[in-house]
Formats: C-alpha cells, structure tokens, sequence
C-alpha cells in the first residue's frame, strides 16, 4: 500500500480539502470557508496548514470565537446544507466560546465542523496554559463541555485515528437526518506527530446529499388518508428548503389544491402571491395559518421539528379527529403526536405522493377559504406597514420597507429578540429561500455574525441584516470583521431602549418591568445613559447613519445599497408597538400567587390550555 508521511495537522487539512459536493452538475468544494482565530493551541501546526491551502479553502479572522462559528453556520444554511465551513479556536475560553454557536447548529440541524486545540496528550507540561484541571478525571478538559451540543464529538489523542474518526465525522456534516454540529479537539502535541497515511485516503471524493427513499406501503396509506381528507393542509419546514423539494411542493399543492402555511424555517417556500400560501403558522405567525390548522382534519407535515412555536404549544390543532402525516428524513421528528410516518426525502416523496393521488382535488370551498383568510392576513400587514406622519417606528414598519425596497437575491435575516416574530408575521415572500431566521436557538448575537456568513455565501446580493439594540450589544464585532475581509453587509439596527420584547411578557404574565428596558436599569442617579449605534458602527469602519423617522429610511437604504462597505441604519422603535395573531403559547408560570395582578395572567394563560393537545 502506497503511504505517505504526514502530520496530525497536515493530514487533516489535505483530508478536508479533497472532499467535493456535486451542486447541480457542478464540483465544488465541500468545505467552502473557515474561520480562525490563532492562539498557542492551534496556531504552530494546524495555522500553518490552513495558510497552505488558503487558495483553495480560505480562512478568515473572526473577531470572536463564538461569532466566526455562528457566521459558518449562517454560511452553511444560506447553501442549504451543502456547503459546510469550519470554525478553528485555540485552547480554553477560545474554545468553550464556541458553545453556543455549536448549539444553533445542533438545534437547527445545520452542519459545522469545529476544531479546537486541546491539553497535551502526554501531560508532560501539565498543567498548560489555559487548562482545566479535574483532578478525579485528568483527561477531562474545556472540550468536553461540547458533547451536549454536538451530534460527533472526538478527541485526537493517536494520529491514526484520523483514518476512522474523518469520514465519521464528515457522514454526521452531510447526514440529512443526523446532521449538525462535529467537533474535534486536537492536543497540542499531537497535531505535529508523523503518521504514515494510505495516499487512498486523500484522493478527491465527490459526495451527494442521501435521499432516504418512502416505503410503498407508507405512501399508499398516506395517499388514502390524504383522498379521504375533506381540509387537507400542508405545513412546510425548513427539510423542504434542505431537501431543495420547493418546485414539487408548488407543484403538489397547485395539483390537488391544497393550501400551505409555513413555520419559521420553512418561510419563503412558497412565493407570497401563490393562492395556495395560507401564511406563516404558530405564535409568530397569522391568523389565516391559524385558522386552517384549526379546521383541517388531515395535516401533511414536511421537513419539520413541529416545535412549540409552529404548534403553539400544540394548540393550533383543534380537530380531535386530525390525522397527521409527518414526512422526514429524521424518524423521531416523523413520529411525534402519533403521527403516520413517512421517513423518507422531501423531494422524492412529494413526487410520489403526486402520482399517487392522480387527479384528486380537494374541495375548492376549502382553497378559496384559505385564499379569502390569506387576504385578510396579508391586508393587515399592509395596515401594519403604513406609515403615518414622522411618529416614531415599529418593527413592522421597518420590515415593510425593507420588503419594499430589496432587489432579488438580496437575503434577509435575524435572530432573537422582537425581530422574529415581526419578521415572520409580516414578512412578504417574492422569491424563493433568501429568508434565515434563527429561531431553532433564538440566539441573541446571531444576526450580524449570520449576516456575515451569509454574505460569504452569496457574495453577488446584499444581505440585509435586522438587528436589535440588545442582540447588537451582544455581539457586534463581525460588522468590522465584513469591513476587513470586504464582505459588504446592510446592517439595520432598531433601537428599542433594551429588552422591550421580554419586558412585554414580564407585564403580559402580571409582572412590573423589571431588567428589561434601559428604563428600568438606569444608574442611581437617574440618568438614562443610551449607545450611539451610528457611531459605534462608524468607529469599526461602517458607513453609519441614523434616520429620524421612516420618512427618511427609503433614502438611507437606497445609500446603503448604492455603498461599497457594510453600513449601518439605525432608527428607534417604539416598544409598544407589536404585531399579534391569534395564537396560545406556553410559558412558565406559578402555581402560586401572591398578588392579584399576576392570579389574573395566570388564569388567562390557563385557559388557552384548553384546546392543547397531550401527545396526540
């Protein structure tokens, strides 16, 4: 057998970079970017590699540790799953500021590779810098603390284990029901020790996305409950945009007339103007998705989690008769409420699904009902929207701009906080995908980070990023990170002085606020002390401006977009403003209560608990 004598380190990046993914007929890079931020665990061996390679795998500098991995994320999903970046930390708080973007793509299903230096395999220096000592278990170290958000996890104590440990982790980035995050610590003495690797194993490998395929008895019992179905529905998730399956789902409901609403994930499936999209579903979305989900007595759900905010706590099903049929690559998302699994590609399904069912239609009362409901949602958005006079903005103001105003292929995203759920409510979609709203962790910092990734992915189109004023203290870095490495973002921040969408739960649960709006946080005494966004982001070397009313936001967009750097709008947002739909959602509440104000939340929030399904 033909070897050749590598290191840890070396083997490891000629490894990741033979790797190649078959896009629409084209070979690409599997791995497409990395993210770096040097330190003493990574920089002497792996570092120098990544430089050897940087025409074919770039790397760029974060800032901070945690909002490099999140912008992988972000540039992960904005390829649908199928290109994959890397994230690489140093040892220690490097390291374990990574957790948190480890989660996001735990918790959404997206793929990231993370390796992080590690303690020295031999121990002999014990204890390094950076170290954490268990002193009942001396190979615990700061990386372990990942295993709870990973889905592979890996120490490399031996070079030969890269032979195994590589193409396990590469299956776990590229599994359609299994992905997310992989992590690899590496020792610090290890990544410089000479191995001799078979050459096979670094010739250049072309992978495809599986396409897990239905079974024939499951799609035929399917396509029963289906025919026999009098309000049939479809609930879109994010698996329809991964499995890239958006044509068949337009096709299949334009077939059978049957009508669509949306979770988070899965906005921007259908195109706004299609008669069949009912609107977004759950506690962020519409009445008219609401309102079908209600009525329907079959609910063919594809590609999704079905979480609490797509099912509002699992009360939007008031049918006691609803059949469900859950159509997913992952079998525990397919079985859940006792649903009739279909464990099987999007895609492919939908296709079968269609041939299956022939000519079958579902009555034309219950399309034109869901036409007439997505009327009524979409002309409330457009109430929301208007703009009156120079009184201060909302949320649902600025989104409708934004709507207005962004060219096709410009990708629109967020993450934590009010933005969400004003996003989702009134967002209306005019093209395909395009559309990233983190909800699956709700992490606040996301957005500028996301955006970041997301811009590397589609270089060509403006990422237009909406943040508020509490993620945007979180996390705020990767705007200079855009403007160093010339990835030209448009940053809006909506200023709401603090936590305002917190506070608005605090009081709807019968607390007084408290912790949440600057108000309420300011110093002893008494002034309010406020960021200067504008020129913070200036002094990270954005173009910045803060428009007074949305009487001046068209023009300051239309600067934004015409710049040829990452700039900032900033622009209040008035914390009373909220969009709602009709939709209960659990929360923590007491059993107990001591005052009068909060026993009648309580009882209100009790009675939505009505029509709540229990595991059904």
């Amino acid at each position: 057998m033909d070897t050749i004598r590598l290191t840890v380190a070396e083997a490891l990046v000629k490894y990741l970079v033979a790797q190649k993914i078959e896009i629409d007929g084209q070979i690409e890079s599997l791995f497409g970017c990395s993210f770096a931020i040097f330190g003493h665990g990574n920089v002497t061996c792996l570092g120098q590699q990544l430089k050897n390679v940087e025409d074919q795998l770039p790397t760029w500098r974060g800032q901070n540790e945690q909002s490099m991995a999140m912008a992988a994320v972000a540039y992960a999903k904005a390829n649908n799953r199928q290109r994959i970046g890397i994230a690489t930390t140093s040892i220690g708080s490097g390291a374990t500021n990574m957790v948190t973007a480890a989660g996001i793509a735990h918790t959404n299903r997206l793929p990231l590779l993370m390796m992080a230096g590690d303690a020295y395999a031999s121990r002999l220096p014990d204890p390094v810098l950076q170290q954490t000592e268990h002193f009942h278990s001396p190979s615990i170290t700061a990386n372990d603390a990942f295993k709870a958000v990973t889905r592979y996890w890996d120490r490399i104590i031996h070079p030969a284990q890269l032979l195994q440990t590589l193409p396990l982790a590469l299956d776990t980035l590229l599994d359609p029901a299994d992905c997310g995050s992989v992590f690899l610590g590496l020792p610090q003495d290890v990544q410089g020790i000479a191995f001799d690797y078979p050459v096979r194993f670094f010739e250049e490998k072309v992978h495809r996305i599986r396409r897990p395929q239905s079974e024939q008895c499951d799609l035929e019992l399917a396509a029963t409950l289906i025919s026999n179905a009098k309000q049939p529905l479809i609930i879109s998730g994010g698996g329809v945009h991964y499995s890239r399956a958006t044509d068949e789902l337009a096709a299949f409901a334009e077939q059978h007339q049957v009508p669509v609403i949306e979770t988070i994930a899965g906005r921007s499936a259908l195109l706004q103007d299609n008669p069949l999209n009912g609107g977004p579903i759950g506690t962020t979305g519409s009445d008219s998705a609401n309102y079908l989900a209600a009525h329907a007595d079959v609910v063919i759900a594809i590609g999704t989690r079905l979480q609490d905010f797509t099912t509002g706590s699992w009360s939007v099903f008031r049918n006691p008769n609803l059949k469900i049929i859950s159509i997913n690559v992952g079998r525990t998302d397919a079985i859940k409420h006792l649903a009739m699994p279909i464990v099987a590609d999007a895609k492919q399904t939908l296709s079968q699904l269609n041939s299956l069912l022939g000519t079958w239609k579902a009555s034309m009362s219950w399309a034109s009902l869901a036409q007439e409901k997505s009327a009524e949602w979409k002309a409330l958005c457009q109430q929301r929207s208007a703009v009156e006079g120079t009184e201060m903005a909302s949320y649902a103001q600025v989104i409708g701009a934004v709507n207005r105003l962004a060219e096709t292929g410009d990708t629109v995203l967020t993450a934590a906080g009010g933005l969400p759920a004003e996003l989702n409510m009134n967002w209306q979609s005019k093209q395909i995908g395009k559309f990233d709203i983190e909800f699956g962790f709700s992490c606040m910092g996301y957005e500028i980070a996301g955006g970041w990734g997301a811009k590397i992915a589609n270089p060509d189109n403006d990422v237009v990023v909406l943040v508020g004023d509490g993620s945007y203290m979180i996390l705020n870095s990767d705007i200079y990170s855009s403007v160093l490495t010339g990835h030209k973002m448009i940053v809006i921040v909506c200023d709401n002085a603090g936590f305002a969408v917190i506070n608005k739960l605090q009081n709807n649960t019968g607390n007084d606020s408290f912790n949440n709006l600057l108000a309420d946080c300011r110093r002893p005494d008494g002034e309010l002390a406020r960021v200067d966004f504008a020129k913070h982001a200036e002094a990270q070397g954005a173009i910045s401006e803060k428009v007074n009313n949305m009487s001046e936001f068209d023009d300051a967009f239309a600067r934004a977009k015409a710049a040829d750097k990452t700039s900032v709008i900033v622009v209040d947002i008035d914390p009373t403003k909220w969009s709602s739909c009709d939709c209960w959602w659990e929360v923590g509440l007491p059993e107990i209560t001591r005052n009068e104000k909060v026993e009648k939340a309580v009882n209100n929030f009790n009675a939505g608990r009505t029509h709540q399904r229990r595991g059904v």
